[in-house]
């Protein structure tokens, strides 16, 4: 479990007055001096021997139990939880309302909000468990350096795929087990994967980033361990229990061309990039039944696999690439130098988009004979490839004009236009069109609004 930043506990140790906890213990409190002095409510204190420094924020006891501390000890000590448990009071601002009254064995109610409703059935039970990892990551330090360190901290995707960070917080604030709410929640939430039998969380200590489906329920969340360590033996990648589930962002297979990484943390690095047709496999073996029927869906006619480039990734992009084509959709091979993945290039550059693009215009053709005329492009909202060495030589001087269902292509000496998505009208009342210009190596690829 990540551990709690230590400015984060000295500040609640000098910002929460102490006084007030104390109070609302129902300890009464009398000035001596520059102290306050009252009865120690942890042991049978017929004299006044709690002693609270307002100036330093700090109590002891000089009686029988000799207890003393910090509000954070006030609070373990008062209410029977966990350094954790109390640390998340006092971060809620739940100080003296959640305090009221004096209970110095371990107590049973759980004093912060639950984030998950007794009565949420599967579909919302998970949905409250996303929108607690978002909350989660955005107060999260670690968790958003992380996300920095792989270039996918980019605030629209944050939002956008309301991704989360899982470090046990949740599991404080579901009612204890021994509640009859507490056992059904928990039971719940272990059906659906969300805890383990022992009642961990399953994402303890990753980066969530959920799959939805385009209704908006969500159907898969995955999970990346900030501080893996490989000597530990622990998995690095972690998903729900059962058939992984779902297309990520389904909604950028609409253009008909899309980019396949092997890995969300990949298909982050391109989207964040600005190439948002991109979606993911669940690992080398994790393009599923839900990826082909979201795929016959949107009517994909081209596919660049951007796997890892490693054995693994050669070999499962070879055997999706022979999948796909049998099913009409061309295929080409992104090819990162060995070893690396999206996200090596991407965190490796200052302009990501660039590096992504440079790659994305290399890709090769999988397919056993040449490629057709579509493949000469491959337009994915950014750099494509100029293929010039496959187009008829020498080109052809008067414009040369090819028109399909969606875009239409004018050639004419060693240029050739490009416009895509003419008939596509994202929002009511506008279009948008995307143009691409190139000749010989060169390109150029923007968006139009119309």
């Amino acid at each position: 479990m990540p551990r709690i930043a230590d400015d984060e506990i000295e500040r609640l140790k000098k910002e929460v007055p102490l006084e007030t906890l104390v109070a609302a213990s129902g300890v009464e409190l009398r000035k001596a001096g520059a102290d306050l002095v009252g009865r120690c409510p942890f042991h049978d204190d017929r004299e006044p021997s709690l002693v609270v420094s307002p100036g330093k924020n700090l109590w002891h006891c000089l009686g029988a139990c000799g207890a003393g501390g910090s509000t954070i000890d006030w609070v373990m000590r008062s209410k029977g939880v966990s350094f954790r448990h109390a640390v998340e009071l006092l971060r809620a601002g739940q100080g003296a309302s959640a305090l009221d009254g004096p209970a110095p064995v371990r107590s049973t109610v759980r004093r912060l909000p639950s984030p998950v409703a007794n009565d949420a059935g599967d579909s919302e039970a998970l949905a409250q468990v996303v929108e607690f990892y978002h909350s989660t990551l955005l107060a999260s330090p670690d968790a958003l350096a992380y996300l920095r360190s792989r270039r996918i901290d980019n605030p629209d995707a944050v939002e956008v795929f309301r991704l989360g960070h899982a470090n046990r917080t949740l599991a404080y604030r579901l009612p204890n087990r021994q509640t009859k709410p507490g056992a059904e929640a928990r039971g719940r939430l272990q059906r659906l994967g969300v805890l383990r039998e022992s009642g961990h969380e399953h994402l303890n200590g990753c980066v969530v980033v959920p799959v939805f489906e385009p209704s908006g329920t969500v159907v898969e969340m995955y999970g990346r361990k900030l501080d893996w360590d490989p000597r530990t033996g622990q998995p690095a990648h972690l998903y729900l229990p059962g058939p992984h589930r779902g297309a990520w962002n389904e909604e950028g297979l609409a253009g008909g061309e899309v980019v396949i990484c092997e890995s969300l943390i990949d298909a982050l690095s391109f989207w964040c990039a600005g190439f948002r047709n991109v979606t993911a496999a669940y690992g080398t073996a994790g393009f599923g039944d839900d990826h082909r029927a979201a795929f016959a869906r949107h009517g994909v006619t081209r596919a660049l696999i951007a796997y890892d480039h490693d054995q693994a990734g050669d070999a499962a992009a070879e055997k999706l690439a022979a999948e796909l084509m049998t099913s009409g959709i061309e295929c080409l091979r992104v090819v990162f130098p060995y070893g690396a993945d999206a996200n090596d290039v991407a965190v490796g550059t200052e302009d990501a988009r660039r590096e992504l693009g440079h790659y994305l215009a290399q890709a090769r053709w999988m397919g056993a004979g040449p490629p057709s005329a579509r493949a000469h492009d491959v337009a994915v909202a950014g750099p494509v490839p100029s293929l010039a060495a496959e187009l008829p030589s020498p080109l052809p001087t008067a414009p040369a004009v090819i028109a399909a269902h969606d875009e239409l292509v004018i050639e004419t000496g060693a240029r050739r236009w490009r416009v895509r998505h003419i008939p596509k009208a994202p929002t009511p009342g506008a279009l948008r069109v995307n143009l691409m210009v190139g000749t010989g190596d060169r390109f150029h690829v923007d968006t139009v609004d119309l």
